[in-house]
């Protein structure tokens, strides 16, 4: 089966509209990979689980999403085939396609799902967006830049005290290799 015909499947439902998801970049699978894996890695034996980009996540009827990245601490939420409700963090990675959706209408979803850390990753700008819940929104608590910030700078993870993320382990694989 060719890549394109795999990605006919694959589809979100934003605000009751079903919305056909393209193959990503490899840049895109890239960021996402480093993500997953360190969110793997630091969750090995605690209670919180990762996924990646292909879990689906069912918000409500009229939402259902497929995360790059995301972590779920509450294991009632997991199913077989997909998660019910709202994951505790959830990371979406722009491309040109879908980086209006991101900041709009699942920023709000999210939000109102009840999120309670949501990152908006810009690979080719190397900008990683931080919010945090508020009373049924997500508001922008933090934007890192490798350009303003370095490459040692940290993201600090609500979920635990001593989760921190490295920008360069975030975008290293393809902005190094591939430019």
């Amino acid at each position: 089966m060719a890549v394109s015909e795999r990605y006919k499947e694959r589809y979100e439902i934003i605000n009751g509209e079903t919305v056909m998801m393209t193959p990503p970049a490899m840049v895109h699978q890239d960021v996402s990979s480093n993500i997953v894996s360190i969110f793997k890695f630091y969750l090995k034996g605690k209670v919180c689980r990762a996924y990646g980009d292909n879990t689906l996540v069912k918000l409500d009827d009229e939402n259902q999403f497929m995360p790059d990245a995301m972590i779920v601490c509450d294991w009632s939420k997991i199913n077989k085939t997909y998660i019910k409700g709202a994951p505790d963090l959830v990371v979406e990675i722009l491309s040109p396609s879908t980086a209006k959706v991101d900041r709009t209408s699942k920023l709000e979803a999210y939000g109102k799902a009840g999120v309670k850390e949501y990152w908006i990753v810009s690979p080719l700008e190397e900008i990683v967006e931080v919010y945090y819940q508020n009373d049924g929104r997500l508001i922008l608590s933090e934007v890192y830049s490798i350009d303003e910030n370095g490459p040692d700078a940290e993201i600090k993870v609500s979920l635990y005290d001593d989760l921190f993320i490295k920008l360069e382990d975030v975008f290293d694989t393809y902005m190094k290799h591939c430019k």
